[in-house]
């Protein structure tokens, strides 16, 4: 098989400071790495960009290349439960997205209460949805049952042209919703703080309450919510001297692509950026600031997802792939990116010891936030930066 070019949006997930998609399921049985192993293998043959490496084109452009060891699978044992480990970066094996290097890896740990699977994809390789598809589409083959279908088409995400972009970061941030500062820095794992929040039912309808009675469109649970954790988190860490706080949300464009295959497998997403003055960010009211997500959301149509990949693809040409590394997908210094995950297909991920009883996000970006489903309402957490405290 051919390599498969990376897509403008690919390329931004490469190199140093580029971040993985990483969690661990834990299952209250033991499952069998031998079976488990067995169905990995025949589900990535319908997966061919899982197991593959990063190889450089002679334009210039990186792709991926299928590679028996692309996907590495490992085992491992520990003495405590997943309830009991509190560094649980211990369930899973890292991802580098550098040329050369496995692209996914999965670790099937064994605990004294049962199983933790933790699975490793560069951001390269997939979005939230296409990773969840992926272990749907794995477990349904463990259990004897077919496969999910899927598309894996990147060049229908390769603009017809190009556009030019000089390293600038206005002209960058205006055309594809990313930000141009300095190296995006090395992540020390260890060093990286989630928080937990819960918003059950009657607190998220007071929340809609709020924002909806100041605001003139229609909000989702989405937009509040962010709005919510935009004043709250960026207030709390955000830098003082930014005259701008700057909220980021991903935002899948299979729907908003004209004939686009709803079941692509890659990294189909554009960037919606909200901004607001520094000084007012803790004295808007909800309803003004969720009224800047929604707007900045829905703004996101067919035409700037093209202007966003023609930016990326510009800019790569004109600078070369290191400005690569100085692409930011949340402002470095007074931003925050919320994703949108409250319909993941949790309990879909089921192999011999049946659904997950718990799982975790072990994502290492700062200034990062997940919004997950949970039992009574939404489960939100957040990446926060080292050493951070109340502003507001």
């Amino acid at each position: 098989m051919r390599p498969i070019p990376l897509s403008p949006i690919d390329h931004v997930f490469t190199g140093r400071g580029s971040y993985p998609l990483e969690f661990v399921f834990a299952y209250s049985g033991p499952i069998d790495p031998g079976r488990l192993h067995d169905s990995l293998r025949e589900t990535l043959t319908g997966f061919p960009a899982l197991s593959s490496r990063l190889v450089r084109l002679d334009d210039g452009r990186l792709a991926l290349a299928p590679s028996e060891d692309g996907c590495v699978f490992e085992t491992a044992s520990s003495p405590t439960s997943f309830a009991e480990t509190t560094a649980r970066t211990v369930f899973v094996a890292p991802v580098e997205t550098v040329e050369g290097a496995p692209l996914a890896r999965v670790r099937l740990t064994r605990t004294p209460s049962g199983s933790v699977l933790g699975v490793g994809v560069s951001h390269a390789v997939a979005d939230g949805f296409s990773y969840f598809h992926f272990l749907a589409s794995w477990s349904r083959v463990f259990r004897g049952e077919p496969p999910l279908g899927s598309s894996h088409d990147r060049e229908r995400l390769w603009p017809a042209a190009t556009r030019s972009c000089p390293e600038d970061p206005a002209a960058v941030r205006e055309g594809c919703g990313l930000f141009l500062d300095g190296p995006r820095p090395e992540r020390d794992r260890g060093s990286l703080s989630w928080t937990r929040r819960l918003f059950p039912r009657d607190e998220l309808r007071a929340l809609m309450e709020e924002a909806q009675a100041g605001c003139p469109v229609r909000l989702s649970h989405n937009d509040v919510v962010a709005a919510w954790l935009w004043r709250e988190q960026v207030g709390r860490w955000g830098d003082r001297r930014e005259p701008t706080a700057w909220l980021s949300c991903p935002v899948d464009v299979r729907r908003r692509l004209p004939g686009f295959p709803l079941d692509y497998f890659g990294c189909a997403v554009a960037l919606a950026v909200a901004r607001v003055p520094r000084a007012a960010l803790c004295t808007e009211p909800l309803s003004a600031l969720a009224h800047r997500v929604r707007n900045a959301v829905a703004a996101v149509d067919a035409d700037v997802t093209t202007r966003s990949l023609e930016t990326i693809e510009g800019l790569r040409r004109a600078a070369g792939d290191a400005v690569l590394e100085r692409l930011h997908v949340v402002h470095p210094r007074a931003g925050l990116l919320v994703t949108n995950l409250s319909r993941l297909p949790v309990r879909e991920i089921a192999f011999d010891a049946g659904p997950p009883a718990a799982f975790d996000v072990l994502v290492p970006a700062e200034r990062c936030a997940l919004v997950l489903p949970a039992a009574d309402g939404l489960d939100v957490r957040v990446c926060v930066p080292q050493g951070s405290g109340r502003e507001c």
